[in-house]
């Protein structure tokens, strides 16, 4: 490997050994953003250190929000209540991060006060009509770019509606997420309704703080509290669409066992695992208890062989992220893999349709395009040859090209290499250490 704008791999013999990995980023982001707005107190632990979660960080201090650090992998938010925040004094940049502008949005929405968001050179051409309209439903004053439909976003805080049905759209858990947190001030109960279950982590994580938030299906209740929300400790659970690379590594590498420690199992993220189960891979859960309302487990992977399946409705919002990696397990499964209903990959930090075509297709995997997702004819083992591809600045095509290398014939380099710093800034030493060379004569 050389610096983190080009990395080179090659040929894994062996994939072997057990990996932490980091704190689930849908959690940190908002165990941040909720204990800002409670009363007390809260000691977040394990939490990502990350570029996306290091974005809201700063934007909770612009409120005014007081936060330690006092060790590595370590916060302390002082919650003073949803009254003690503060204009900010400047434009707030989200970075990279859709999750912290969209919950931001939602969350500033309630609040008598005015502020801009705006981000990076991605973010600002990711899609906000999809939060703007719902806001907007309930009273919020939000406008944006282009129509109210792209970054940066300007709000004027205000008084939200009570008493309203609120329909998403969109099945996103940063949507959902937002307009419950504009509903925290509302002046009654508020109906969110999505076209499909998305990750759970804001009820589940409000409803701990003392909100009644009640879900049937796709349909979420709210109703505000009398007072703030009540501060609490966050135990932060590894995060399965970072493990996802390692799993689905193990799963296509004819030579490995790897053993992740403390993943987050959500079944509202868990859809890679139900898929890679129905492909035939040897994965095993060990030791599941519950952190923090949240379900977690020790995950054993081992090489598997795999048939082609299909995958679409309502798996994709539990399993978004993860599809460019069964993409790859597809391209090892004996038979066709069909992806559809994913149209949302067209809309992330890149087209994860179109970037994620291009990476495969330069490993020699045959993927076709589709506009709602792709089709991958297997070939029944690995058979990839060495490429040199970019990750077009997505930190999951950066990751998915370092599992593919590993599987290929020869070294290969990835461009871009540092866009993992979003999310799993640990990944290709972690990669290195695990992915053991090949022995002489083999």
């Amino acid at each position: 490997m050389a610096d983190r704008g080009h990395v080179t791999i090659g040929t894994a013999g062996q994939l072997r050994g057990t990996i932490a990995v980091p704190g689930d980023k849908s959690v940190t982001h908002r165990a941040l953003m909720f204990n800002a707005l409670a009363t007390g107190d809260a000691r977040i632990t394990g939490f990502l250190d990350a570029e996306d979660t290091r974005a809201t960080l700063a934007a909770m201090r612009a409120l005014g929000v007081d936060i330690d650090e006092p060790d590595p992998g370590t916060l302390i938010v002082h919650g003073r209540g949803r009254a003690a925040l503060t204009e900010p004094d400047d434009v707030i940049d989200c970075g990279n991060s859709g999750t912290t502008m969209r919950l931001l949005a939602g969350l500033l929405a309630g609040l008598p006060m005015q502020a801009v968001l705006t981000g990076d050179d991605s973010l600002r051409t990711r899609p906000m009509g999809r939060i703007v309209r719902p806001l907007t439903a309930l009273g919020a004053d939000v406008t944006a770019r282009a129509g109210g439909t792209l970054p940066p976003i300007v709000i004027h805080g205000g008084p939200i509606a009570g008493g309203l049905r609120v329909e998403t759209g969109v099945a996103s858990g940063q949507v959902k997420s937002a307009v419950l947190l504009a509903a925290l001030a509302a002046d009654g109960e508020t109906l969110v309704i999505e076209p499909d279950p998305t990750r759970d982590h804001t009820e589940r994580m409000l409803a701990a703080m003392g909100v009644n938030v009640q879900s049937e299906g796709p349909a979420i209740t709210l109703t505000p509290p009398n007072g703030d929300l009540r501060a609490i400790d966050v135990s932060v659970p590894g995060d399965i669409s970072g493990a996802a690379a390692f799993i689905v590594a193990a799963t296509v590498h004819p030579d490995a066992e790897l053993t992740l420690t403390g993943v987050g199992i959500n079944p509202t993220r868990s859809g890679l695992l139900d898929v890679l189960q129905e492909m035939g891979a040897d994965i095993e859960l060990l030791e599941g208890r519950l952190t923090g309302g949240e379900p977690v487990a020790d995950i054993v992977v081992r090489s598997s062989r795999l048939r082609g399946v299909e995958v679409g409705g309502a798996l994709i919002p539990r399993m978004i992220d993860e599809l460019p990696l069964i993409a790859l397990a597809a391209s090892v499964a004996e038979g066709e893999t069909v992806v559809r209903d994913a149209e949302e990959l067209r809309v992330k930090e890149s087209d994860r349709v179109a970037t994620t075509g291009a990476v495969l297709r330069a490993f020699g995997v045959a993927i076709e395009e589709r506009t709602d997702g792709f089709v991958v004819q297997g070939a029944g083992s690995p058979q990839l040859r060495a490429a040199r591809v970019d990750s077009a600045g997505d930190h999951r095509l950066a990751m998915l090209a370092g599992v593919a290398a590993t599987l290929a014939d020869g070294e290969s380099g990835i461009d871009g290499a540092n866009a993992v710093n979003v999310s799993y800034p640990e990944f290709w030493d972690e990669l290195s250490r695990l992915a053991l060379p090949p022995t002489d004569g083999v």
